[in-house]
């Protein structure tokens, strides 16, 4: 089924997901949600096609990688990678990634 606003337009999932997050999690929870909508701009585009956010609790983000190569060069970029997401979600709310071989959802 399709939702649309008052206009007729169809309305996002993400905005009815954060909408209905806001009304039954504490902030913190809806904050952590934008992680994936500000991921492939904090991390740029070479990144982002191969890793994505896959799961976030106490401030340790889980990223799925498609390789050991890239689980190699993200090492080194974690604290990069870190400063700039939380700086996209202007709240520090990511303190440690973890990266695994996993699916890379687009």
């Amino acid at each position: 089924m399709n939702k649309k606003n008052k206009d007729g337009d169809l309305i996002h999932i993400s905005d009815i997901l954060a909408s209905a997050l806001g009304r039954y999690r504490p902030a913190m929870d809806t904050q952590m949600t934008r992680i994936w909508d500000v991921w492939d701009e904090a991390v740029g585009k070479p990144i982002a096609m191969n890793a994505k956010p896959d799961s976030f609790k106490e401030g340790i983000l889980i990223v799925n990688v498609s390789s050991s190569a890239w689980i190699h060069q993200l090492k080194f970029l974690e604290k990069e990678m870190i400063l700039n997401i939380n700086k996209k979600l202007d709240h520090i709310l990511v303190k440690q990634l973890r990266f695994k071989i996993g699916k890379i959802l687009s």
